[in-house]
């Protein structure tokens, strides 16, 4: 309140949901700054209540438990921007002023703002570079540009690509993954595009190819940067005009599919290197994503390491286990070149071979995980 009357502005002060609501009966703000947790109405239901009586009023939703979830569904119910804490104060008066201006240029064109339905995902993240992850999936999720995942080997960008369907409108049409590196290169158009019967040898029946199976829905195209040249023109088609050609057929037909991508290499490298075509570089980064390394985000560890252990005990022969502070302090000082998967791995190793209710330290000695090791910070 002090630093927007600072900034010449306005501010009232709100101690509930319900109070701000009555008050709109009577007023329309140029703004409205909600958290997410608060006694009564929640945010997010106070947010979808606001949109509904007054679409025109942005609405920056603010909160200390941030996750994938709320964020995206701060979005996708109507919200302006999200804003987790902690925040700088000059940095949420400047998000306030572009809040102001956005609503006075919506009056001025008479454009309303458009309600958007909620959905569940399951990416667990904190940190800030997280939360800027979070915040592009809210952003995108509802547009069918191309988008360009960039990340380590086991971030978790295939997690990223399934949130990114699950909260758009092709959420209840076909999500198909598709690991490049693993099809041999001489069955990737097949793979992609389909045969017709006899187009090569082996080619004993027609085969309808993943694109047209994904209609109305995304194709993730894992480590795109293994896409034999060949293949790379009949995807730069592709991309250009949403038309395919089955490999053997005298006819191309359109579809709708949008293509997510992904790649654990720099793809400027790629081009200059002429192993990746620069205009189907220039189609696939419309728009470029980039998921951090569990190194830059140890904060979430606890939280990852306590989700992975909850679905570990719903496997047969596994029980639920604790985890104490020691050993969590212990994973976080790890490097994790594996990244998420790898701290997965981990833990499933250490679930397996403990006799107690808890794991501690004595579960994660000091052996090399790939090519690090685990230092021993802590006494058992």
């Amino acid at each position: 309140e002090r630093a927007l009357n600072q900034a010449g502005m306005q501010p009232r002060v709100f101690d509930s949901g319900e109070s701000i609501m009555m008050r709109l009966e009577h007023e329309q703000p140029d703004a409205i700054v909600s958290d997410i947790r608060m006694p009564g109405v929640d945010g997010i239901t106070l947010l979808s209540q606001i949109v509904d009586v007054h679409p025109d009023v942005p609405v920056i939703i603010m909160t200390a438990h941030s996750d994938l979830e709320s964020a995206v569904t701060s979005y996708q119910t109507g919200a302006f921007e999200y804003l987790p804490k902690p925040f700088d104060v000059d940095d949420a008066v400047a998000l306030v002023k572009r809040a102001v201006a956005h609503s006075h240029e919506k009056r001025a064109s008479g454009e309303p703002q458009a309600e958007m339905a909620q959905r569940n995902a399951e990416i667990i993240g904190e940190a800030p570079a997280m939360q800027e992850v979070f915040r592009a999936i809210g952003r995108l999720s509802h547009s069918n540009i191309t988008v360009l995942i960039n990340g380590e080997s086991g971030t978790g960008k295939e997690l990223v690509a399934q949130a990114l369907h699950n909260h758009s409108p092709r959420a209840n049409h076909p999500f198909i993954a598709l690991n490049m590196a693993a099809i041999p290169k001489d069955l990737i158009e097949s793979e992609l595009f389909g045969h017709e019967k006899g187009a090569f040898t082996g080619a004993f029946d027609r085969k309808i190819g993943l694109l047209q199976q994904a209609e109305g829905g995304t194709i993730f195209l894992d480590e795109v940067d293994r896409i034999p040249p060949e293949t790379q023109v009949r995807l730069l088609r592709f991309l250009k005009a949403s038309e395919i050609q089955p490999l053997g057929s005298p006819n191309s037909f359109q579809i709708d599919v949008r293509i997510i991508a992904a790649t654990n290499r720099s793809l400027d490298q790629e081009v200059k290197k002429e192993r990746f075509r620069e205009d189907l570089y220039y189609r696939m980064n419309v728009v470029q994503l980039t998921v951090p390394p569990l190194r830059d985000r140890t904060g979430d560890i606890p939280a990852l390491a306590r989700h992975f252990l909850s679905r570990l005990a719903l496997q047969p022969g596994l029980r639920s286990l604790g985890i104490t502070d020691e050993a969590l302090n212990l994973l976080r000082s790890y490097q994790w070149p594996g990244n998420v998967r790898q701290l997965q791995s981990v833990l499933f190793r250490a679930a397996v071979m403990c006799d107690r209710d808890a794991l501690t330290c004595k579960e994660f000695p000091p052996v090399s995980y790939t090519h690090l090791t685990l230092p021993t910070i802590c006494s058992v």
